[in-house]
């Protein structure tokens, strides 16, 4: 007989009777522990903990992700495991219990299949995720030994988690090992460094290993590791200096200047010259009411000698209705004003008239917010009802609120644990709660209804647990709310508050990046304990001027655009073309779709119509989506469809598609070739060549184009050409088709299509 053989029946009779030993002393029930118990002697390995050694092996491995055996439904291949550990006592049941304990092999531990697999001995998809003789191996085959104890319940809790150095100032290409500390509730501390996940939140200046070995790269500036174990997280924090001399310095106009030129003497990297004025009238023109800025906006602006006269340029622009059309644009797509039928276009227009008319009128935005988080009665008589048209589950609700006016991502905790961030379901459940008395009622207007507070006690079940969680902020006491008290007040109270942790940070943050293209957390609505700002102190102090100021939008957009920072010049110098978060110059931006499309317009004297619009209306100032479906530009460039809160919906990036649109579009050609258009118009009441091309130079970018700029044009435009039989063209039919080539050219420049 060949025992050598494993497919002989002899083989699956020895390992049905090592199986049967193994399992022997099990008790019946299947939730209960496994008490096989080795012998106690001096060379005994410590009793290994299930739910404190074996779940963040695992975790550490990649086993319980969500692409591999946390995957949603029946996990991987049959085997489930709960999403990053959080849910040991199940994760248990699949390990030891599940299958007649088939994963696991007592009597052999190096023969259970958990095993075989994690190192690949039997074909894995994952591929091998442990060394044999790793000490995560070794513990693993020592809890199986030891009897496969469940301790769940027992096994003291993670109350803190530290890393160190907890920060620290690291040369370009040098290296620092962190070292991770467990503390747990019986006092214990551990050194978990080799079991704790580490990752970098910029990978283009610092990496970091499986074992916490942080390696940083040529690029300057602050770098942060993210260490994580058993749910907790903890940051080291990172300052790596160019080292440049920053010897000058331009005079500090505000606190953000005082924050942003400390830390770039901290790192060593001087800041660009300040922009010329013809760059800061073009740049704050866009940035304030996403339009280029008139000639004579520009005219008056160049001939004012006031030391003020960049302040002056702001308040001017705040007060102009652009302003509130432009930011107007901006809130409605977060807040989603869609159409998605006709009859959604009372509730459209309604909608975007509030929220412009109260940018218009600087009311306070933590009233806005109020306004909007508890509104009640019809959109013909509230506007700001219509988000609850377009939110309608108090999931979605809390989840847009979160992410929009807190800057807080809470998507992952509504089916376990977040895995970047302290929040758990009851945490979202609980910020549920907040809406969950929003009653509907139809309207004898069609598609609309009316909202109103439904008498009742707030609450909102755990869809896992079953447990009606009560309404409670985010890191604050439950809130006791009677049957006839609306939930949305507490709510919006709390979020207003000068104590709130997120309200004010997110909003400020959310501006900064309108203004310098990144936000001091990036990205912009992700505020966690694990993404930590590139300059706290500079967020701290913007924070605190925004709460001071009664949430006055107004006033931040002043602060910012008035700063020598806002103002710094694009053109980095030799020192600095590499930082990309320090905000040592200008970072340039493509101008957003609407913008591009009106400053086409205004390049050339036009008006693109839309339908059901005033005759002149400006693509920053349409209400909703639907527009997009009639004007290819808009859909090319990227205008969002209003779907989401986050505003990565809209794409600011540049395509093929965008570059062939501009050079070879029908609704480009047809604006230059229309005869209505501002240089058609110059043509014919005999302005001369060279004096069009200054007026477009003016228009186009705020400055007079240099001499080489003026020769080359006036060159091309003069230049005759001939026919296909080579007889001279009509000089006026020339002239004209010369000057479309030229506008064609402005237009299709990095100096247009970027606000630099």
């Amino acid at each position: 007989m060949d025992r050598s053989n494993p497919s002989h029946p002899f083989c699956y009779i020895v390992l049905a009777v090592l199986v049967c030993f193994s399992i022997w002393p099990m008790r019946a029930s299947g939730n209960e522990t496994l008490d096989n118990k080795p012998a106690a002697n001096a060379n005994t390995p410590r009793v290994v903990s299930f739910a404190n050694d074996v779940v963040p092996i695992l975790t550490k491995a990649g086993c319980n992700a969500g692409t591999c055996h946390a995957k949603a439904g029946n996990g991987q291949n049959g085997f489930a495991l709960s999403l990053l550990g959080f849910e040991p006592k199940e994760d248990y049941t699949h390990i030891a219990l599940e299958g007649r304990g088939r994963r696991v092999f007592a009597a052999s531990p190096d023969h259970s299949l958990l095993l075989m697999k994690a190192t690949n001995r039997v074909p894995h998809r994952g591929g091998t995720k442990l060394a044999p003789d790793s000490e995560s191996y070794r513990l693993i085959a020592d809890w199986i030994s030891q009897g496969l104890k469940y301790d769940g319940e027992t096994a003291p809790k993670l109350v803190s988690l530290e890393v160190q150095p907890q920060r620290g100032v690291l040369p370009r290409n040098s290296q620092q090992q962190l070292k991770t500390i467990a503390t747990y509730s019986d006092q214990q501390t551990r050194d978990v460094s080799e079991f704790a996940l580490y990752e970098s939140n910029d990978t283009s200046m610092a990496t970091v290993d499986a074992h916490g070995l942080v390696k940083t790269l040529d690029i300057p500036g602050k770098v942060s590791i993210m260490v994580r174990f058993q749910g907790q997280v903890v940051v080291f924090d990172a300052a790596v200096p160019q080292g440049s001399p920053v010897d000058q310095l331009p005079p500090s106009k505000n606190f953000i200047d005082d924050a942003v030129f400390a830390n770039l003497k901290e790192l060593g990297i001087p800041p660009s010259a300040i922009c010329d004025d013809s760059t800061f009238i073009r740049r704050v023109s866009l940035d304030i009411a996403g339009r280029l800025p008139t000639q004579e906006e520009v005219a008056l602006f160049m001939q004012d000698t006031s030391p003020t006269r960049r302040e002056q340029v702001v308040d001017r622009l705040l007060m102009t209705s652009e302003y509130a059309d432009f930011f107007a644009n901006k809130w409605t797509a977060m807040l989603k004003n869609r159409r998605d039928d006709a009859s959604d276009i009372i509730s459209n227009f309604a909608f975007y008239s509030w929220v412009r008319d109260n940018l218009l009128s600087n009311k306070p935005y933590d009233e806005m917010v109020r306004e909007l988080l508890a509104a009640t009665g019809t959109v013909i008589a509230n506007p700001p009802v219509a988000w609850y048209k377009r939110v309608k589950d108090p999931k979605q609700q809390l989840e847009d609120v979160a992410q929009l006016f807190l800057g807080v991502r809470m998507q992952c905790a509504q089916c376990h644990h977040h895995p970047f961030e302290r929040w758990s379901q009851d945490d979202y459940y609980s910020m549920a709660a907040f809406f969950s008395q929003v009653g509907r009622k139809p309207t004898a207007t069609r598609g609309e209804d009316m909202i109103f507070h439904k008498r009742g006690l707030a609450g909102y079940a755990n869809a896992k647990t079953g447990i009606v969680q009560r309404p409670t902020p985010l890191g604050s006491p439950t809130v006791a709310i009677s049957p006839d008290e609306d939930p949305r007040l507490r709510l919006a109270d709390w979020m207003s508050s000068p104590e709130n942790p997120f309200f004010a940070r997110s909003l400020v943050n959310r501006y900064w990046k309108h203004f310098f293209k990144r936000g001091l957390i990036e990205p912009e609505d992700d505020i966690r304990d694990s993404n930590p700002p590139s300059n706290p102190q500079l967020l701290a102090a913007l924070e605190k001027h925004f709460i001071d100021s009664d949430f006055n939008l107004k006033e931040l957009v002043r602060v910012i655009t008035t700063s020598q920072t806002y103002q710094l010049s694009a053109i980095p110098n030799e020192y600095n073309a590499n930082d990309m978060q320090n905000y040592s110059h200008y970072y340039p931006r493509r101008l957003q779709a609407e913008v591009l499309l009106d400053s086409v317009d205004d390049l050339l004297g036009l008006r693109t119509e839309f339908p059901n619009l005033p005759s002149g209306t400006r693509a920053i100032a349409l209400p909703d989506n639907s527009y997009n479906n009639a004007s290819p530009f808009l859909r090319v460039f990227g205008r969002p469809e209003n779907e989401s809160v986050c505003e990565c919906e809209r794409i600011q990036s540049s395509s093929l598609a965008q570059s062939l649109h501009l050079m070879n579009s029908g609704d480009v050609k047809g604006k230059l070739g229309n005869g209505a258009n501002r240089v058609n118009q110059w043509l014919q009441s005999g302005k001369a060549p060279n004096e069009i091309i200054v007026e477009l130079y003016h228009i186009a970018f705020a400055r007079e184009p240099n001499e080489q700029e003026l020769a080359t044009a006036l060159a091309y435009v003069n230049e005759p050409k001939l026919d296909a039989e080579g007889k001279p063209i009509d000089p006026p039919r020339i002239l004209r088709e010369n000057f479309q080539d030229v506008v064609w050219a402005l237009v299709n420049s990095k100096e247009f299509l970027f606000n630099h």
